[in-house]
């Protein structure tokens, strides 16, 4: 049988630049199991058991507040999940009205994991076989310092079963962000306000830790293919590793300390947490505005204006989630076509963080000189010492992972080193740490290691 050859419609294929330079046929790529759509399942399935679980237990005893934002957060998070997946899947331009009732009813994710279950043992079953619809697919690569450009065959099973992974991790992203983050905080609030630790409780914030945890791993991941969308990036277990002790100090931290300063303030701290929210949701705004450029049009052919516009501000209200309990490794940029600034912006990082500390400086203050009846068992001067170190020793990796781990960092013109170098001693000129982004030049991919 024939074989069919198409060439997918990618950003980063550009055909008439490929023809100039060097192709070099790489392996046929192979199926694996998915491992990753399984474990996303299992989170969403277990935090949403444990949660529902819990809102039983607080109507049983009467806890009215207690329920309803255990529910809310619950219920919110859900509903954006199925959407996520809808809008990926492209399901309301087809005709598959179970996979929109399970939607409906909450269980979405299940009904997807099973597709792609079934569509991995098709896969196992003709291995060995070749597919006659097939793409073609080129993406840069670097060999020992050199960079080639690779060509290989993507079977239309193996690209589908790609799609549900990609699709997976952006729902992975949404379930963290925008539940698990606001229930994990406000389970530890009620904990330590009711000074009770039920097991139905821990379960549900261990579920929410690991799906948190497991969020902000792939955000960094994401913003990695995002931002080098040409090049074909391999990411080892230690730098998966370094990734993962980065962003479980930085966010159990930071939560720590938001649930000890609302615990200190009460309601007073209500005002403090909304204006820091909402600070990050406009800044991508006013930029926009500023800009003065138009919407965009390109994130899908069939939408309205209004359509475009409330993908927009769902994408800002995960944008800001996501940059208040940690930071989100990517810079949107709304007047962008892609809607996010791909160069690597280290003076964007360095305020994020800087104001970040500073924050959580001022919050564990507040804990340690108002927080006389939190903790009572509990040296308050201590956990605010070791709350702030283990949010620095968290910076530290960062640092680690960005200056000798990152994947691309051959492509930096400036690393950590020559920023900080810039900032805290003032012997090269300021312009040049203003325009810290990756340049595509010869001279510039070399080592700064």
């Amino acid at each position: 049988m024939d074989r069919v050859y198409e060439m997918p419609e990618e950003p980063n294929v550009d055909p008439i630049s490929s023809l100039e330079e060097d192709v070099i046929r790489g392996a046929n790529p192979r199926f694996t199991f998915p491992f990753g759509i399984l474990f996303s399942t299992f989170l969403y399935c277990g935090e949403a058991a444990s949660a529902l679980y819990m809102v039983r237990i607080y109507r049983k005893n009467s806890e009215t507040y207690w329920m309803a934002y255990t529910l809310s957060f619950f219920m919110f998070s859900s509903i954006m999940v199925q959407l996520t997946l809808i809008f990926v899947h492209r399901d309301l331009a087809k005709d598959k009205p179970l996979s929109l009732f399970m939607h409906l009813i909450l269980l979405g994710p299940v009904i997807r994991c099973l597709e792609a279950m079934i569509k991995y043992l098709t896969l196992w079953k003709k291995e060995g076989q070749e597919e006659p619809y097939v793409s073609l697919t080129r993406k840069k690569m670097l060999i020992n310092g050199e960079e080639v450009l690779i060509e290989w065959e993507v079977g239309h099973s193996i690209r589908t079963l790609a799609m549900h992974r990609n699709a997976y991790k952006r729902m992975s992203q949404i379930q963290a962000f925008l539940g698990s983050v606001p229930q994990l905080t406000y389970q530890l609030y009620v904990t330590l306000i009711s000074a009770e630790v039920p097991l139905g409780r821990v379960v549900l914030m261990v579920f929410s830790l690991i799906s948190v945890t497991y969020g902000a791993t792939l955000c960094n991941m994401l913003a990695i293919q995002i931002k080098y969308d040409e090049y074909k990036i391999r990411l080892g277990p230690l730098e998966v590793l370094c990734i993962t002790i980065w962003r479980t100090l930085e966010i159990t931290s930071r939560l720590l300390i938001l649930v000890l300063f609302s615990a200190t303030l009460k309601l007073k701290a209500l005002p403090f947490l909304l204006l820091n929210f909402l600070i990050i949701f406009f800044e991508p705004w006013v930029k926009f505005w500023r800009s003065g450029a138009q919407m965009p049009n390109n994130i899908e052919k069939n939408f309205s204006q209004v359509g475009t516009l409330v993908v927009l501000i769902s994408i800002t209200v995960l944008y800001a989630g996501i940059n208040f309990s940690c930071w989100s490794a990517l810079q949107l940029k709304l007047a962008d076509r892609d809607l996010v600034e791909k160069g690597q912006n280290w003076g964007h990082m360095g305020l994020h963080y800087s104001v970040r500390l500073v924050e959580n400086v001022i919050m564990v203050l507040v804990f340690k000189l108002f927080g006389v009846k939190v903790l009572l068992n509990y040296c308050h001067s201590l956990i605010a010492l070791q709350l702030i170190i283990a949010y620095l020793i968290s910076i530290g990796f960062m640092l680690l992972f960005f200056q000798y781990l990152h994947p691309l960092r051959s492509l930096f013109t400036h690393n950590i080193v020559d920023y900080l170098h810039c900032v805290c001693c003032h012997r090269h000129p300021r312009s040049r740490v203003e325009n810290l982004e990756p340049s595509f030049d010869a001279e510039a991919r070399q080592s700064v290691v």
